[in-house]
């Protein structure tokens, strides 16, 4: 027999996340205790009439101690701070009161676990994610990540770099989650929220969202090519003036330090066998929030300034090294090259029943989430006739069949390349065979210029300089540090171009004109010597009469200099 509707046994509170769902959060209602109404879930919003509701709530009515928690100012983001002594000292007399006092105040401090989850990540180690980070996570957009490579076309260079964005947007909400945390423990005052907290994190796992295919050879090659004088514009809004310092968590404009960054360093270094040595668990240790001219930046202590210049420097080996490999961005420029011969031919399904191209996916959250590393199988196994070209060239990738790297140059200080002069460089190249050589005619269509700029984020600019630091002896008197007080071993320039030229033509005798053509441009232009310009272009070089009066200061370049210097030698050694 049924039971009637009041003798039924309730039902369990749902635990998956949903709206239903008690939130995640150091509420005030954790452990047992039961606050007065009118409090918020979150202490650290409590005045001190609000910290004696909670007292009076937890059965501390003693008027003396009530009117001295008023007297004293003590707030809820204090409360958790308080000990035996501090409580002794409020008139808490009793050892076995202050003890009950004590352990409700810790269990006010605890966050709600329920639905928290767990994952074992390679460089974090065990990371706890909030369930409404979870709920983001188990979504089909964000799902999508899975199948975008984090380093394109690196992978084909460095066997290990085979993650996705995917494992690098859980560790940036997670580094997001550890500075937010460490800035309100140790500045309550800052009244960092709950609410806070999770909209940095949101903002660190979703970061990443918009990258396409193969990560920056999509919207940093691909895109550019195919939509011309497309612009995409986002703006900081959703916080007052005095959450400002928020935005310097994930996403720093002001000077590049932030958690992208750190997780980019020690994910990327893992995969690609490339030692990090930048340890980004000091700088959440000294970090802190100061005023600068009415507005609030993250600072750390003056003492770091020697480990932010070794993570630019981190910075810059990596895009030396790995993100701007010669081979792996010649790998890009191919797959953005097939990618572009197939644009028009591929058709992605979209919302309300539109088809779109590769190109025009980023304006359909329905399409661009089914666009993925995976066009390039798309592509590379179709049989559609009309792929044929773009089949090709990813062939020849698949196969190592590909263009042939002819060489590099930098231009000299001050004669720097404008961007609106990169397309004409191959025709300029073409124009430049030498008139004294029988050579195979090359066009411009044969050559592929790519230049490339490497930098310390900031353009030429030096991101220290931005950078507000505080002293031992005063903790909220912010200062910057310039780079003759810290080391003349620094460098001058934190910007350079490096400009590289590649052949579509693979056989020798085109490879071999193509390094006449290029070392010729490079000499007509007012470049500097490619490296191995003697080597692949002997018969022009030596024409260059600024090419080869240029001493080193390591080794005499005469014979007579090498004999003096041996005799010298030993002279004093003697």
């Amino acid at each position: 027999m049924q039971r009637a509707d009041s003798e039924r046994t309730p039902k369990r509170p749902r635990c998956d996340g949903s709206p239903g769902t008690q939130p995640s959060t150091p509420s005030a209602v954790a452990g047992g205790v039961s606050p007065a109404p009118k409090l918020h879930p979150d202490l650290r919003t409590w005045n001190p009439e609000q910290v004696c509701d909670f007292l009076k709530s937890s059965g501390f009515q003693d008027p003396g101690l009530l009117d001295r928690i008023r007297e004293k100012k003590i707030t809820g983001a204090l409360l958790r701070y308080l000990d035996e002594s501090h409580l002794e000292n409020l008139g808490v007399g009793s050892l076995g009161e202050r003890k009950k006092l004590l352990n409700s105040i810790q269990q006010l401090s605890q966050p709600d676990v329920r639905g928290v989850k767990v994952i074992n990540d390679p460089i974090h180690g065990h990371i706890e994610l909030h369930p409404l980070l979870i709920r983001i996570i188990d979504t089909p957009q964000f799902q999508r990540l899975r199948y975008v490579k984090q380093l394109g076309g690196t992978y084909y260079v460095f066997p290990g770099a085979s993650h996705n964005r995917f494992e690098h947007s859980l560790g940036v909400g997670y580094l997001a989650g550890c500075l937010v945390r460490a800035l309100s423990e140790k500045q309550p005052e800052l009244m960092i929220s709950e609410r806070d907290s999770l909209c940095v994190q949101i903002a660190g796992l979703c970061h990443d969202l918009g990258h396409g295919p193969f990560s920056h050879m999509f919207d940093g090659r691909f895109i550019p090519l195919a939509r011309q004088g497309l612009k995409w514009k986002w703006a900081y809004k959703g916080r007052p003036v005095e959450k400002s310092f928020l935005y310097e968590i994930v996403a720093n404009k002001s000077n590049g330090i932030d958690v992208d960054k750190w997780d980019y360093f020690a994910r990327d270094c893992h995969h690609l066998g490339i030692q990090n040595s930048f340890d980004y668990k000091r700088f959440i240790q000294f970090a802190r929030v100061c005023q600068v001219d009415k507005r609030l930046h993250i600072c750390t202590r003056n003492k770091e300034v020697g480990n932010l210049y070794e993570m630019f420097h981190t910075r810059i080996c990596l895009y030396r090294r790995a993100y701007q490999h010669k081979v792996g961005n010649l790998i890009d420029i191919m797959i953005s090259e097939a990618f572009l011969k197939a644009d028009k031919y591929i058709k992605i399904p979209g919302s309300e029943g539109k088809t779109c191209r590769i190109s025009t996916a980023i304006d359909d959250m329905v399409a661009f989430t089914k666009l993925t590393d995976n066009i390039f199988l798309e592509i590379l196994h179709s049989t559609d006739p009309n792929l044929g070209e773009a089949r090709e060239i990813l062939k020849k990738i698949e196969c190592r069949n590909l263009y042939k790297y002819v060489g590099e140059t930098q231009p000299k200080k001050g004669s720097e390349i404008n961007r609106e002069d990169y397309e004409g460089l191959p025709g300029e190249i073409a124009n430049a065979k030498p008139a004294t050589m029988q050579l195979v005619k090359l066009t411009a269509e044969d050559f592929i210029v790519d230049v490339v700029i490497m930098d310390y984020g900031m353009e030429d600019k030096n991101p220290i300089d931005n950078v507000y630091f505080y002293c031992k002896s005063n903790f909220n008197q912010p200062i910057k540090i310039v780079k003759d007080q810290v080391s003349q071993f620094l460098p001058d320039k934190f910007k350079e171009q490096q400009i590289r030229v590649y052949c579509k033509k693979t056989d020798e005798q085109s490879l071999y004109a193509a390094q006449q053509y290029f070392v010729n441009w490079c000499a007509g232009r007012g470049l500097n010597k490619p490296q191995d310009g003697d080597v692949i272009a002997p018969l022009i070089t030596p024409l260059k009469l600024d090419w080869n009066c240029q001493k080193s200061a390591q080794s005499p370049a005469t014979p007579q200099e090498t004999s003096k210097a041996r005799q010298r030698l030993f002279r004093d050694g003697l």
